[in-house]
């Protein structure tokens, strides 16, 4: 993992990047971060034969509360510490990028690596809400998009609005995934994570001493 300023890109990220490397992108609030969020890392990893994966902390999520979120600095300590594997990598480019919204965050990113081949990474749960992002067709053609199954949402994610308007775009194998069509999204069933930020809030383990985290 790499430590450096929060709006920087990661170094090993940017070498991957500037290299072609696969890199999947899994965004978020990572409040806090836990195993669930390594869990989809590595999954994809090994599945799709990625490079890495960079966990990208959102300063704030459009669609969450401001209420009860932790300081940004706080999350990516946490985060941090929780993606032990070396690679998984953590930052917050939004800060220097100045972007809120994924599909503006994606845009940059991709004009600063264009030889990146990156993907979105997601879990069920927000593949069931996808059509509530901010502009969600323009991030399905930006990039090919990862859902990975998660406990009570596998109905939902393969029915919802966005997998519906994208059906014909679902692909089955990490090569036409990456194939450069677009948009393209695939769905990875794989042992279920019951870990979530809002079940670790609500048991108020989030809300006690960092060093619980650290």
């Amino acid at each position: 993992m790499d430590r450096h300023d929060p709006d920087l890109v990661p170094a090993s990220i940017r070498i991957l990047a500037a290299g072609g490397g696969r890199i999947g992108l899994l965004g978020g609030s990572f409040n806090p971060a836990h195993e669930g969020h390594v869990h989809i890392s590595l999954v994809a990893i090994r599945r799709l034969k990625l490079d890495a994966v960079w966990w990208i902390v959102s300063p704030q999520n459009p669609l969450k509360s401001a209420a009860g979120m932790a300081p940004l600095a706080r999350r990516l300590d946490v985060a941090r510490v929780v993606a032990r594997h070396p690679r998984l990598h953590v930052s917050a480019p939004e800060v220097g990028l100045q972007t809120r919204f994924t599909a503006d965050t994606l845009d940059a990113l991709r004009g600063q690596f264009p030889r990146a081949r990156l993907a979105w990474l997601m879990g069920g749960d927000s593949m069931a809400d996808f059509h509530r992002w901010h502009d969600w067709p323009r991030i399905a053609r930006s990039v090919p998009l990862v859902v990975v199954a998660r406990p009570g949402h596998t109905v939902g994610a393969l029915t919802c609005v966005a997998a519906q308007k994208l059906h014909s775009s679902r692909v089955y194998d990490a090569e036409t995934l990456f194939s450069g069509r677009l948009p393209a999204w695939i769905y990875l069933e794989a042992r279920l994570s019951p870990l979530s930020a809002t079940g670790i809030r609500a048991k108020g383990a989030w809300a006690v001493s960092q060093t619980r985290f650290l």
